[in-house]
């Protein structure tokens, strides 16, 4: 099966990034901008953090870091004028007193470095050095910026956010560093850097929200050894179920189509390691698709989930 390569070329080229871009308004609450931060792992990039209405410095609040973080709080603000909504989401949710008060990190993407950035490492080095020219190819050919072999640079991605992102969120605002209260999510691409993040850190992350997890890698599921590697992957690394949560969904249209079989292997996988409905949910939506309005209609779904008191 392949989808149209006109919606990830457009996809791609509106996902460039400019600095200088106005900061996005909040529904509910505020964002604060960290401009261009600086990182000897990856590109600059700006890091939108929203706080709650009633965010004050003498309490301690979790953290959910997102990816994609342009694409969350404002849809006037966004190439496709969609958006998460997550702060109205994550808004309401607190008020309603279900869940720990939270504060979000939203990461910018590095524009054409999404892919290499987003896209689990280990999982693509296990592969023969054929099946990663496969990969190259069925990227070129897709319109993702790879000019001859593709690299990820996911491995560099996380040392960002570990390494450097974190320590600097823990020091500027009120909150708990602690793996039961340190969240990551993101949607496609980025469900997937989501999924690495807690097997690759499982002594930062507690919870993961991995929402259409594009499990295929590249665009199309003929010929295509990833999902196998990824599958592989999870089933040697998935962190202790005793102290992390996992949230998985898919819908059923555009680019989802090609999620669903592999989804149901991949449940199998977390079953057979011990995920049960305590820590573990995956969500099926027929007829919702690929899109920033299909994932803020249900983010309050793993919101609840990972941040639950």
């Amino acid at each position: 099966m392949k989808i149209q390569f006109s919606f990830f070329l457009l996809l791609i080229c509106s996902l460039t990034i400019n600095a200088q871009d106005p900061i996005p308004k909040a529904s509910q609450g505020k964002i604060e901008r960290i401009q261009n931060f600086e990182s000897k792992y990856v590109s600059n990039r700006n890091i939108d953090v929203w706080l709650p209405e009633t965010y004050n410095p003498k309490f301690k609040y979790a953290v959910l870091y997102m990816h994609d973080g342009q694409m969350l709080y404002d849809a006037k603000s966004t190439w496709n004028k969609q958006a998460w909504d997550v702060d109205s989401a994550a808004s309401e949710l607190i008020d309603s007193g279900s869940i720990k008060d939270f504060i979000i990190v939203g990461i910018w993407n590095g524009g054409s470095t999404r892919h290499s950035e987003y896209f689990p490492q280990k999982p693509y080095e296990s592969l023969s050095e054929t099946e990663r020219d496969t990969v190259s190819k069925q990227l070129q050919n897709s319109h993702v910026p790879v000019n001859d072999l593709f690299k990820p640079q996911s491995d560099n991605y996380l040392k960002f956010i570990v390494e450097e992102l974190k320590p600097f969120i823990d020091q500027k605002y009120s909150v708990l560093s602690d793996l039961n209260n340190t969240f990551i999510a993101g949607s496609s691409m980025g469900g997937l850097i989501s999924m690495y993040a807690i097997c690759e850190y499982p002594n930062i992350f507690g919870g993961a929200a991995c929402l259409s997890t594009h499990w295929t890698g590249t665009f199309t599921l003929y010929n295509n050894p990833v999902p196998r590697s990824f599958l592989d992957y999870l089933d040697q690394n998935l962190p202790n179920s005793n102290n992390h949560k996992i949230y998985f969904d898919t819908g059923d249209q555009s680019l989802d189509s090609l999620y669903p079989n592999i989804q149901r292997k991949v449940d199998i996988i977390l079953e057979k390691n011990g995920f049960c409905h305590n820590n573990w949910i995956t969500e099926y939506f027929p007829g919702e698709n690929h899109s920033e309005n299909a994932w803020s209609k249900r983010i309050h779904i793993p919101l609840e989930f990972l941040l639950h008191k």
